[in-house]
């Protein structure tokens, strides 16, 4: 638990605002996400690399709630994003085009256009046909694209197999084998400005001997290219970052800064770093009621009003976040009870043997670390509403998203005409 979520008088409080108060004002459901931590944790990356040629781009893709975003740019992030619409709403939060990366393996040639014509700050390349696509767009509009090529180290990242993203066999990055040829064209396709590469290896990134290893692969990479007169201006370290989850412990942050300065610090480029979890995570909660308190025959459940729609990571990675009860508990122990949602699926599960003294059914618990791949994951499975985001700020608060009902959703469809007809006779 973060300092900006703590308790006072006996409440959990996100900054000054209790959430029993967010809870009889908004319901619950609800995401709640703290302006301190935000800037905090933002404040602690960038203090890390003071003194070098380094940028944040945020990745977008973590928490794309718009007054998210305008908080993290107003400290001074660009932003990192995968799509066209997360261009547009990184544009429409104030985001500078030149402070935006935009990265993923699959860009469109409209998603392109949109890129080139917003006069985007680089694209991430991650495959030969991607570069002649990108080349035909650029030198359609008659524009130069800024273009880093994304290489695949082949490191184990030590994080979840489905999150791992640096190992041979991944859809992501240019295999070394395909290196030269991806060089080649990136350096004589028109349209094409080759800057230098970019590197990515995992989400919750917690062992940070692994970056160790990419990033001095990247380094000998940049020593290799300029030794064949290749100019290497840019290079774009990625993101994956870990938090403490329930449970967990992670090296200090300023031994990573150690190993970025110690591999590819003294290469004069300029660097780039696409934080999401290590900067909005843990700045944000699950805020949700307990529907039933279930004891079976061998198993006690505490069902809650929130699924695995609105927070996926347990059910998807076997995640497991801290859970906590809203009022501060007089007792340290209590029956041991597994904590699930009210989705029809037995994987719409938080978590097993969690001890949460004095909670029981209609009382409140938080979902802490949920402010990354939250909101930005859900969904609307079994019919069920999207979740209102709250900004908390000092003392105030605000409904950042509102709550999407069901028969608003409907809204959303119709039906082919001869439907339609059919039903009006």
């Amino acid at each position: 638990m973060t300092s900006a979520f703590s308790y006072r008088a006996g409440v959990l409080c996100a900054e000054q605002v209790p959430l029993e108060q967010v809870a009889a004002d908004v319901g619950t459901p609800c995401y709640i996400y703290s302006t301190e931590q935000l800037k905090r944790n933002y404040q602690e990356f960038a203090d890390a690399f003071k003194g070098m040629k380094a940028a944040i781009h945020y990745a977008n893709k973590a928490n794309a709630n718009q007054a998210v975003t305008r908080i993290l740019t107003e400290c001074g992030a660009g932003v990192d994003i995968t799509s066209a619409g997360e261009l547009q709403r990184a544009l429409s939060a104030g985001v500078r085009p030149e402070k935006i990366i935009f990265s993923g393996v699959g860009k469109r040639h409209d998603e392109i256009t949109a890129a080139l014509l917003a006069n985007v700050h680089q694209l991430n390349v991650e495959s030969i046909p991607e570069l002649h696509q990108i080349s035909e767009v650029a030198a359609g509009l008659k524009k130069h694209a800024a273009v880093a090529l994304r290489v695949n180290p082949n490191v184990a990242a030590r994080t979840y197999r489905k999150t791992s993203t640096g190992e041979t066999g991944v859809k992501f990055g240019i295999d070394n084998a395909q290196l030269d040829e991806a060089l080649k064209l990136a350096t004589t396709l028109p349209g094409l400005d080759f800057k230098g590469f970019t590197m990515h290896i995992g989400s919750h990134v917690h062992d940070y001997e692994p970056y160790r290893e990419a990033y001095q692969k990247l380094a000998d990479l940049v020593r290799a290219m300029r030794a064949r007169n290749i100019e290497i201006t840019r290079l774009d370290l990625g993101g994956g970052v870990g938090i403490p989850y329930d449970g967990q412990t992670l090296a200090p942050f300023s031994e990573y800064a150690a190993i970025v300065k110690e591999t590819v610090g003294n290469l004069g480029c300029e660097l780039s770093f696409e934080p999401g979890r290590r900067l909005v995570g843990d700045a944000g909660v699950l805020l949700s009621r307990v529907v039933y308190d279930k004891q079976g025959i061998s198993k006690r459940f505490l069902i809650l009003d929130a699924g695995m729609n609105d927070l996926i990571r347990p059910a998807m990675y076997d995640a497991r976040h801290s859970i906590i009860p809203v009022k501060e508990p007089k007792s340290t122990h209590a029956p041991l009870a597994d904590v699930v949602g009210p989705v029809c699926e037995t994987s719409d599960l938080f978590g097993v043997d969690y001890e949460l003294p004095g909670v029981g059914q209609g009382d409140l618990v938080a979902i802490l670390q949920a402010g990354a791949y939250s909101a930005s994951m859900s969904s609307t499975y079994n019919g069920r509403a999207l979740i209102p985001e709250i900004l908390v700020s000092g003392s105030q608060y605000a409904v950042v998203r509102r709550r999407i009902e069901v028969a608003e959703q409907i809204t959303w469809e119709s039906l082919p005409p001869w439907m339609a007809m059919a039903k009006a006779g």
